[in-house]
């Protein structure tokens, strides 16, 4: 089953994990404007020059968005902003943003997706628009990023397959091999080390080399984790989370990504050519007890760039 981990705030843990200290390198993390602004100074909770990702919500003002890109650089960190396609009103709309985050915050890298929204507000409903666009190589972004979905998505393919998603991935991989982009996959998130091994396996197999970040939610409550799963389209794993949450004794206890993780982890040092790359938390929990928690168990991987004061 899957595996997830529950234990008590007073509980130790375990030290010593050189695998999983190995695996948590370089780990990305996602914030939203309104999220960042409770943080008093990213520098006491992230190691230097760790990967921001900024999620765009529908209904954020780029101002708010830009705004906050600039804080992070700022810090010291390597913003990534999200380009959600289905609320980028025209190609007008998108070289402006692409300006304003450069012009601001010397940005140089963005995650390219969809977009959580049915109907799209002007002329993109898919990230391979945006990158069709030329815009991001004509403005020197050296990084480009796209979804990846470990447990499959309805949205693109409503029969609950996955087609369309690997015709996608099969264009992206395309994209990346004639084109100067670094590119890799940031995945949803899933908390099943099992069936995330299974899929990277088969992208390779069939030829997708994008390289894998993997998406896993930070610490939080089970009842706060159930809410995101729904609303994101988490299907296998909110069965799991749904079954722990019938254990009474289980649904007080906080969650902990230690055990998928471990089991990555674990997984990776066995299998050096493994094309999960890197980690990318969504601090579901919040930003801060997800940074605490990559301190407790990320050893170096987890040191803030300075220290909380």
């Amino acid at each position: 089953m899957a595996l997830l981990n529950f234990r008590k705030r007073d509980e130790a843990p375990k030290a010593g994990n050189g695998a999983l200290e190995a695996f948590l390198d370089g780990y990305s993390i996602e914030v939203m404007p309104r999220t960042a602004e409770k943080v008093e100074d990213f520098r006491a909770l992230l190691p230097a020059g760790t990967r921001v990702y900024i999620a765009h919500i529908e209904g954020t003002a780029i101002e708010d968005m830009v705004r906050t890109a600039k804080r992070l650089a700022d810090e010291g960190y390597a913003v990534m902003p999200h380009f959600p396609a289905r609320i980028i009103k025209d190609a007008a709309t998108l070289e402006n943003w692409i300006a304003m985050y450069q012009g601001e915050a010397g940005v140089e890298q963005a995650l390219l997706l969809a977009g959580g929204v049915a109907q799209p507000h002007g002329d993109f409903h898919s990230s391979m628009q945006l990158m069709e666009t030329g815009l991001f190589d004509k403005a020197g972004f050296k990084r480009l990023h796209v979804a990846g979905h470990p447990e499959g998505n309805r949205d693109i393919d409503p029969d609950g397959g996955d087609k369309m998603v690997m015709d996608a991935l099969r264009w992206k991989n395309d994209f990346a091999s004639r084109t100067d982009a670094q590119m890799a996959l940031a995945t949803q998130f899933a908390f099943d080390a099992g069936p995330i091994i299974a899929w990277a396996d088969r992208l390779a197999a069939e030829g997708i080399t994008l390289p894998i970040h993997i998406g896993i939610a930070g610490p939080a409550k089970l009842q706060t984790l159930i809410k995101f799963a729904i609303a994101c389209g988490v299907g296998p794993s909110l069965k799991v989370l749904q079954k722990r949450a019938m254990d009474v004794s289980k649904l007080l206890l906080p969650y902990e990504p230690t055990e998928v993780l471990s089991a990555l982890a674990a997984h990776k040092a066995a299998t050096p050519g493994f094309n999960i790359e890197r980690v990318h938390f969504f601090p579901l929990g919040g930003i801060k007890t997800n940074a605490t928690w990559a301190m407790e168990n990320g050893g170096e991987a987890g040191r803030p760039a300075q220290p909380a004061g």
